[in-house]
């Protein structure tokens, strides 16, 4: 069977050998996915869903039950006061500019804590010019960096004590860098003494790629406001598009009015017959977000084995779903890559080439054989054509997928594909 995907014999032994060493990692995801289950399933029993919020609405969306009702269920599931769960956002970009937007006024200061944020927000904010950044509606912008994969906390501290800072950026996943992503405890950390110093300061969290990883998220350690992707962790990939925003109710009614219109905010915005596939991609997101751990670890510990630099190691704390693998020679980066399209679903025969993607500032290469275009919660791999030339790769709707994609890759190394 596996000689059918083109993969050989050596290559099977190693996974399975690795496989091994990898079990008692999985009994922890496992604890996490029940918990989240318990915490999903407890939400959907206390908002009482039922097929009726499975219903269209069209036009201007009035009275949407659904779309009311699984924004109920995910200001429970995230611990939110309110939350803004919406198809009219077409990607985790778009939720965070919208947010940025919302809560930022000329002269106002932006201050990212994490470094620079992804790359898809440099002309959002105006790293890179652009005639609708924030830059050029009189935001300033500044950043502190991470130092040995930890908050400056001396430097954020100086610079909150000296400046009125209106909302402090925090990435939680790596985006393409080589840093490590940052957990609940230090962003709890790093938050209090923000707080300590000015608690009208707000905080907003991009959340992206660490919904259910672990038990609680971001705004369980002090966090104002979070977003997040539903083409990533919470759509489970069954969710066709949309994000969220959520945390604390003034936040998200400022967010809700800027996505449609002042004045009308969350009461208007049609659904057209998406929320079932929401709600399911949310009841699946446990399991789902657990399927993609496990390829995670797996990966992680076979590279090792075949001794390239990975990170997290297998063993290590997860806070994403985000697996390093640091390659240092872009020809083996864009095999592998090759491999993880070869081994998907949907458009396994092409042939996956680094090209100019709208909002990155350097060629990327990237297999996404998804059911849902740019879906990152399925099996997906991607980086940038620059040194030390990483692959990110992430998501798997099952574990057994997930392994078998990993052993197309792996094969694409060991036995170069013709």
């Amino acid at each position: 069977m596996y000689q059918g995907l083109g993969i050989h014999d050596d290559v099977a032994e190693i996974v399975h050998r690795c496989e091994v060493d990898c079990f008692e990692e999985f009994i922890k995801i496992d604890e996490a996915c029940a918990y989240n289950s318990l915490k999903v399933l407890t939400s959907f029993h206390k908002n009482q869903i039922t097929e009726a919020h499975f219903n269209a609405t069209t036009g201007y969306g009035y009275n949407d039950l659904g779309r009311d009702a699984i924004e109920n269920v995910f200001k429970d599931v995230l611990g939110a006061e309110d939350a803004l769960v919406r198809s009219q956002f077409i990607s985790g970009s778009h939720a965070l500019t919208v947010c940025f937007f919302a809560l930022l006024r000329p002269n106002d200061i932006l201050l990212s804590i994490s470094g620079k944020p992804y790359d898809t927000l440099d002309e959002v904010i105006g790293i890179c010019e652009n005639p609708s950044s924030l830059k050029s509606f009189g935001v300033q912008y500044h950043q502190i960096d991470l130092v040995q994969d930890d908050f400056d906390y001396d430097a954020i501290c100086d610079f909150v004590s000296k400046h009125k800072v209106k909302v402090v950026e925090i990435q939680r996943s790596k985006g393409y860098s080589t840093r490590k992503s940052i957990n609940l405890e230090k962003l709890g950390r790093v938050i209090k003494k923000i707080k300590a110093i000015d608690p009208e300061v707000i905080v907003m969290v991009d959340n992206c790629y660490c919904e259910f990883v672990s038990s609680n998220e971001p705004l369980a350690v002090g966090a104002d406001v979070i977003v997040g992707s539903l083409i990533k962790n919470l759509g489970g990939g069954i969710a066709p598009n949309g994000a969220y925003i959520a945390g604390r109710s003034d936040l998200i009614a400022l967010c809700a009015d800027r996505l449609t219109v002042p004045g009308e905010g969350k009461e208007v915005g049609p659904t057209f017959g998406i929320n079932k596939q929401i709600l399911q991609g949310l009841f699946m997101a446990p399991s789902v977000v657990a399927a993609s751990l496990k390829t995670a670890i797996l990966t992680s510990r076979v590279m090792e084995e075949l001794g390239y630099e990975v990170e997290p190691r297998y063993t290590e704390e997860r806070v994403d779903i985000v697996q390093n693998i640091i390659f240092r020679d872009p020809d083996k980066l864009i095999r592998f890559t090759r491999g993880i399209q070869q081994a998907s679903p949907i458009d396994s025969n092409a042939l996956v080439e680094a090209w100019d993607m709208p909002g990155y500032q350097e060629p990327v290469v990237m297999a996404s054989g998804s059911f849902t275009q740019g879906s990152s919660i399925e099996l997906s791999c991607d980086g940038p054509i620059r040194e030390p030339y990483i692959a990110y790769m992430q998501g798997s709707l099952t574990y057994s997928y997930g392994r078998l994609g990993l052993m197309k890759a792996i094969d694409n190394l060991l036995h170069k594909e013709k």
